[in-house]
């Protein structure tokens, strides 16, 4: 069964029949991108929720001058895509690539609300996890907003603990919104406090 990583994750909110893990099974699709492949490019539009179920994922925007800024990453058993573009079938703004090689679960938009409507569950359960990103995003714009960056650091550390050390400081340090070395000294400022 390729979704049960999903059906998993899924059954972590809500337990499901084994007639509605197979009508899941039936709408999903799953594969394989490599490092550095794009799911989605600025101007495409935004056609599926990905889950990964393996590697790190990425969502960042290009501003006028070429300049990459991470809006946000997922890595295993989280979701990822650009909810403006899926939801309106709009051209996106963002990107969504793959930082290391990654399986993931996808679920095109008519199959999800196909889902919706066949199993009630999953509008509940869709409903959590579009607030829970929304929670997400809306710390992120307040620590950005408010914050040192040495505060910035500290939240990124707790919010993606598993992923801190297997992105490169380039990634981080575009979420951070500061620059690689900057991001190097404030390490070196929180060592020495230790």
């Amino acid at each position: 069964m390729i979704s049960k990583p999903l059906i998993t994750h899924f059954e972590t909110y809500l337990p499901f029949t084994a007639d509605e893990k197979q009508l899941i099974e039936s709408r999903v699709t799953h594969r394989k991108v490599k490092r550095r492949e794009h799911i989605m490019k600025t101007g495409d539009i935004c056609r599926h929720y990905t889950f990964v179920v393996k590697g790190i994922l990425r969502l960042y925007v290009t501003d006028a001058d070429g300049k990459e800024h991470n809006i946000l990453f997922a890595g295993a058993n989280e979701w990822i895509y650009d909810i403006k573009s899926f939801h309106d079938t709009s051209p996106g703004v963002s990107n969504i690539q793959a930082i290391e090689s990654a399986e993931i679960i996808e679920i095109a938009q008519q199959d999800l609300y196909f889902l919706y409507n066949n199993i009630q569950k999953l509008n509940q359960i869709f409903k959590v996890i579009t607030e829970e990103k929304y929670v997400e995003l809306q710390n992120r714009v307040f620590h950005t907003i408010s914050s040192t960056a040495q505060e910035r650091y500290l939240s990124f550390l707790k919010h993606y603990p598993k992923l801190a050390n297997r992105l490169p400081n380039t990634q981080i340090a575009s979420y951070l919104g500061i620059t690689p070395e900057f991001l190097s000294m404030v390490r070196k400022e929180m060592l020495q406090r230790k």
